[in-house]
């Protein structure tokens, strides 16, 4: 069996927006297609239709949801497999839980690709419904043996097929970059409470103590963009913090090869793209220990860790990485070593071998 020939219905967020989900399925979906499969994408975040339906607020998820249901059903009767990108919440009870069900009504294998950083608080609120769903699946599939470890908490086995890293767009710049006096930081996580902007942005106040001449780029948008702008105003690092909104993959890409240091300081996290992608950029990471982060990087040899919530501690850890150049040579060298195996050509047999895996014991249970 090969990719080739294959009928695949995708099942999951695409871009606009952008974010880590949906640039995960819109390049799954673009490089299975590349091995010669046939994907059909049914997409969990379509423009509303009509467009003012989205201002009814209380029935404007009907609008999404009913045509997204028919796709499911049309969609799953032209293909061999089914892979469902997975989150947490609302977004499993309405996406992920029907394209189970569906697909199983259909008769189509379900490979189920959980990948939300906030599994376990979901799950101990509501591993019965999840287990219900999951039994209808054919596998579970996550990125981390993090999540591996939530999820067989609760009795649901899953196999482990990591994300994977596009390194022909996230590179190292050429020539590299040396940090100097004036170091770049950035952060590329949406502009919520989970992924802690609030103390990265104090972190960097402290920082400039010692680099006042230091930038700052919080690259995403979300909730909280008025409450950032407003905390760097309260430091006094306005002047030197700029937020850009949402950008593409190519301007990230970009952003990375512009960075001396990514600082991430999430609170809740699973397998974070953001960390891989800076690290196929050889841009050192100085990032919180928060949920599977410690699963995918080591302390001081692919990143720097530090407890979360402590702007002191990811202030000093940056500062380490910018006063020692042995240090910080070492990090960015182990870290484009270890980011080889999210490479396509490293993922795409432990992806090819799930799919099997879900047809076959499918066709087994068949006969």
């Amino acid at each position: 069996m090969s990719f080739s020939g294959l009928r695949m219905l995708l099942v999951g967020p695409l871009p606009p927006p952008g974010g880590g989900m949906a640039n995960q399925t819109r390049q799954l979906a673009e490089l299975l297609r590349s091995e010669g499969a046939s994907v059909e994408v049914v997409r969990v975040n379509a423009p509303y239709r009509p467009a003012w339906a989205e201002r009814l607020k209380g029935v404007r998820a009907l609008f999404r949801l009913l045509p997204f249901l028919a796709a499911l059903w049309r969609g799953a009767g032209r293909a061999d497999v089914a892979h469902v990108m997975a989150n947490s919440g609302w977004s499993w009870h309405l996406f992920a839980a029907p394209a189970i069900w569906i697909a199983r009504l259909r008769g189509v294998p379900v490979v189920v690709n959980y990948r939300g950083g906030e599994a376990g608080a979901f799950l101990a609120r509501a591993a019965g419904v999840v287990r219900a769903s999951m039994r209808r699946a054919a596998l579970l599939v996550v990125p981390s043996g993090f999540l591996q470890q939530v999820f067989g908490g609760h009795g649901m086995p899953a196999r482990v097929v990591p994300n994977i890293i596009d390194l022909g767009r996230f590179h190292p710049a050429d020539p590299p970059r040396a940090p100097g006096q004036a170091p770049h930081l950035l952060v590329a996580r949406n502009l919520e409470a989970i992924y802690g902007n609030d103390t990265a942005l104090r972190a960097f106040a402290l920082l400039s103590q010692h680099y006042p001449a230091a930038t700052l780029t919080l690259a995403g948008a979300g909730p909280e963009a008025d409450s950032l702008a407003a905390l760097a105003r309260e430091l006094g690092v306005a002047d030197r913090v700029r937020f850009p909104g949402r950008l593409d993959r190519d301007e990230m890409a970009a952003l990375y090869r512009d960075a001396d240091l990514m600082l991430n300081a999430s609170r809740v996290d699973n397998m974070p793209n953001a960390i891989l992608e800076a690290m196929a950029s050889g841009v050192p990471v100085i990032t919180t220990d928060a949920g599977g982060i410690p699963f995918i990087v080591k302390q001081r040899r692919t990143a720097m860790l530090v407890p979360v919530d402590d702007a002191a501690a990811l202030a000093a850890a940056t500062r380490e990485v910018l006063d020692d150049a042995a240090l910080r040579a070492s990090l960015v060298s182990q870290g484009l070593a270890e980011v080889e195996r999210y490479r396509w050509s490293s993922v795409q047999a432990q992806l090819l071998a799930a799919y099997q895996a879900a047809i076959h014991g499918e066709e087994s249970r068949r006969t």
